[in-house]
């Protein structure tokens, strides 16, 4: 493991600096997550290659900040890449990146990973739907009242993570 400060300087490991530094450093200075998870799963960047965003169809994508935005295509690790996927991630907790994977933001290294698997099970999901006809998304009126009732009985933390 490399560890670099927010200029970008190793600190700490003996390996050099992932190609993907920009993205990284631009997501801490923007977000201050305490964790990262930068990926390519299969389906969620499969979505990545044909959508412009993956909708809410599924109330566990709450914990993700609903409908997902997918970042314009930019040559990986150059700053452009870094800043449109940084963008696609306001106000959110998970973003896609147009044909290459995916990024989620967590307060843990645990917390992103669950994230990161919660994004590859909802993406998974829509595929399944759109195999069978157009999933149906949830309207932010619906996602509203959903918020509310999570905040208020404290469910939100449970999503199945496989199949």
């Amino acid at each position: 493991m490399t560890i670099v400060d927010l200029d970008g300087r190793v600190v700490g490991g003996q390996l050099a600096p992932t190609s993907e530094l920009a993205l990284h450093l631009e997501i801490y200075r923007r977000f201050a997550p305490g964790s990262i998870v930068h990926a390519h799963p299969p389906v969620a960047t499969a979505l990545a290659c044909v959508l412009d965003e993956l909708p809410c169809i599924h109330p566990d994508m709450l914990e993700l900040g609903g409908a997902l935005r997918v970042a314009p295509y930019r040559q990986f690790g150059s700053q452009g890449f870094a800043q449109v996927t940084a963008e696609a991630l306001q106000d959110r907790q998970a973003a896609l990146m147009s044909n290459h994977g995916t990024v989620v933001i967590g307060e843990t290294p645990e917390q992103a990973v669950d994230r990161t698997r919660l994004l590859e099970w909802a993406a998974g999901l829509y595929w399944r739907g759109a195999l069978i006809g157009t999933p149906r998304v949830l309207s932010e009126d619906q996602q509203q009242e959903l918020r509310a009732t999570i905040s208020r009985i404290g469910y939100g933390h449970i999503h199945p993570l496989d199949g």
